[in-house]
């Protein structure tokens, strides 16, 4: 079959539409098992670890929730914001999945501290064994099982030392299964291109060469895929004389930018994809709210046996792969709209917590069963007990709504929801005691660690402790709104506080640049949520009744 024939033979008109993971879902590691797909994405400091969605068709994605549940398996107390997992690789062999990520403690002076885990499972969904603690030279670690058994792990290399490369090159060490530790020596095989910042090795066989895929030119708008080939795993490896096989740079009028990152698959029928990272700009080169998203691109291998994505930039649309069924009707993810009661057991996949397990201590639906129980934790600059339970924004247009019952004791009790980026950068409409006992509706204020009362948004509610709270994204404006009787069929929202500036929640604008140090730019994306403080530790919790979330246009 001709490259042609695999891109202009789908059955149905419904094609891939990028990015395939909206809002923050960064660095995807894709993987086909049989009929299965899989992404695993990055998830930094937030629980669980490591995000994973599923397909059977590349175009229609089903979230899955995340892999690393439990401190057993990760422990972020304490993690630096944008630190935790970084750059998961989710492979499949020898009847197991294997799970290898990076526990990245800091972000500052050139220095990571990655450490690197890996834990293995018999299906996707789990269980997960204790981690196995590899090396921690670098981050962005994978692993490669070759045709003769063997498995080895990549990763790139981390030199810290003022004056040198911080991005040295990626090395290649064989990983030993049935012993569960690396072997050998360490190989660098691959010192990357002038580009620069050579990071997130993948490995793949084909037609007898072994081909490196690394991303290069950092994160942002000079971010690329680079390739490298090989007849020996151990190198020399040759990069691609064509230049990268996808980059956005140069193209700063594209939708999809920041293109780079990726990994490769093969479909039954012989066609290969890329997933990568992709950020979407609310204006050229401009912020990105939605933080760093997963996108795919058919790949093409050339005569002289390189991969090739036309053009080299990112497409919107991408034909669906061969002999796979794709609905007529794009079905809409829980992702995207879902209105959830609390009257399940465990907490939904799209939840999300910081820095923190959603264990009993501190997350209950069966305290009051068909509530969301939350009990309050430090405060919001907190790295250690925040009691943040938030999902992922994944467009531009977009509301979130909770009802909450709260009877808060004294002003160190605050309960409420957030757009939240992270501990110096959110939102805050709130309910909190005034010293007299008043209950009353706030709102808070972060940007760039400075908080701040927004000035005329307090109202008292004593009328009633079961209250409506809303936020709305729409663009670069995020307002908020309560209603006292939030049960009607069309609640009366009353507006509170003024329009804000909603490209403050962006990893653009949480960047730090230290003159001669990496940019350490943030790497997550914005949350909507629910949040409780109980900053005097005097037993103080949180009802939710329910929340929704909604994309708009």
């Amino acid at each position: 079959m001709t490259s042609t024939e695999a891109t202009t033979a789908t059955v149905t008109g419904r094609a891939i539409q990028n990015p395939v993971l909206a809002g923050f879902h960064p660095d995807p590691s894709i993987l086909r098992v049989g009929a299965d797909y899989y992404i695993a994405t990055s998830t930094f400091e937030w629980y669980p670890g490591v995000r994973l969605h599923h397909s059977t068709n590349l175009v229609d994605w089903t979230p899955l929730g995340g892999a690393l549940n439990e401190k057993r398996l990760l422990d972020l107390t304490g993690a630096a914001d944008s630190g935790g997992v970084w750059a998961p690789s989710l492979t499949y062999a020898h009847g197991e999945f294997h799970l290898l990520y990076t526990d990245v403690a800091t972000f500052a002076g050139g220095y990571w501290d990655p450490q690197n885990y890996l834990v293995t499972a018999p299906s996707v969904s789990g269980p997960w064994s204790d981690p196995v603690v590899l090396h921690g030279r670098g981050f962005d670690a994978s692993l490669f099982h070759d045709e003769d058994g063997s498995t080895w792990m990549l990763s790139m290399v981390a030199d810290a030392r003022p004056g040198h490369n911080r991005f040295a090159g990626i090395s290649i060490q064989r990983y030993d299964r049935s012993l569960r530790q690396l072997t050998g020596a360490e190989h660098m095989i691959f010192r990357g291109t002038a580009a620069k910042v050579t990071e997130a090795p993948n490995l793949y066989r084909k037609d007898g060469w072994y081909y490196l895929v690394t991303a290069e030119g950092g994160t942002s708008w000079e971010h690329q895929v680079t390739v490298a080939r090989s007849r020996a795993i151990l190198g020399p490896y040759e990069a691609d004389p064509a230049g990268p096989l996808l980059t956005s740079n140069g193209h700063p009028h594209l939708a999809l930018q920041k293109a780079g990152h990726g990994s490769l698959v093969e479909t039954p029928a012989g066609q290969w994809y890329l997933a990568h990272l992709v950020g979407r700009p609310y204006s050229p080169l401009g912020r990105c709210v939605l933080g760093r998203e997963s996108a795919i691109q058919e790949v093409t291998w050339s005569e002289e046996g390189w991969p090739r994505i036309e053009g080299g930039i990112p497409a919107d649309t991408v034909p669906a792969p061969l002999g796979v069924t794709v609905p007529p009707e794009r079905p809409v993810s829980s992702d995207e709209r879902e209105t959830d009661d609390f009257d399940g057991p465990t907490l939904g996949v799209n939840w999300s917590t910081l820095r923190r397990p959603a264990t009993p201590d501190w997350v209950s639906l069966t305290a009051r069963p068909g509530f969301l129980r939350i009990t309050g934790g430090q405060s919001p600059m907190s790295r250690h007990r925040p009691s943040l339970v938030a999902r992922r924004v994944v467009a531009r247009a977009c509301e979130f709504d909770a009802v909450l019952e709260f009877a808060p004791r004294n002003y160190r009790q605050l309960a409420g929801i957030t757009a939240y980026y992270n501990t110096r950068n959110w939102y805050y409409l709130n309910v909190s005691a005034e010293d007299d006992g008043t209950p009353v509706l706030g709102l808070l204020a972060c940007d760039s660690g400075t908080v701040r009362a927004v000035p005329d948004a307090r109202v008292e509610v004593t009328g009633g402790r079961r209250i409506g709270l809303r936020l709305r994204l729409a663009g670069e404006e995020l307002s908020f709104a309560y209603a006292m009787e939030p049960d009607r069929s069309e609640p009366d929202w009353t507006a509170i506080g003024p329009s804000f500036d909603a490209t403050t929640l962006s990893d653009e604008y949480a960047a730090t640049v230290v003159a001669g140090e990496p940019e350490a730019w943030g790497f997550t994306g914005a949350f909507a949520g629910m949040w409780v403080q109980d900053l005097g530790a005097e037993g103080g919790f949180a009802d939710y009744d329910r929340a929704s979330y909604r994309t708009s246009g």
